[in-house]
């Protein structure tokens, strides 16, 4: 038998309440959302989600602010090129729930 986990104190459960509504709110938008679908699979270049996404490049510069500011993903620069990764570890685990959950056959 599974022992019960400790209660957590409201306080604690209101902050992680406002931590994860901030992650789905940035989600809760096609582009965001295939974005981050994409990186999931590794990092790629702006060049590359535009053309495997079918997404304009200035919807995907803006999208990919969003995310940005939102700390979901980071950027690094290799000469010309600036790739994108995912950076946020709960914005991972959203993800896999997501794949598993509406993708996975």
């Amino acid at each position: 038998m599974r022992k019960k986990a400790a209660p957590i104190e409201l306080s604690v459960m209101q902050a992680s309440a406002q931590k994860a509504c901030a992650v789905l709110k940035v989600l809760a938008n096609p582009d965001r959302l295939l974005l981050m679908c994409q990186l999931s699979h590794g990092g790629s270049r702006l060049s590359d989600l535009e053309e495997q996404l079918g997404i304009h490049q200035p919807t995907v510069l803006q999208q990919l602010g969003m995310l940005r500011d939102n700390a979901l993903v980071e950027t690094r620069r290799e000469v010309k090129n600036i790739f994108y990764s995912l950076a946020s570890t709960a914005a991972i685990a959203v993800m896999n729930v997501l794949y598993e959950q509406f993708c996975a056959h």
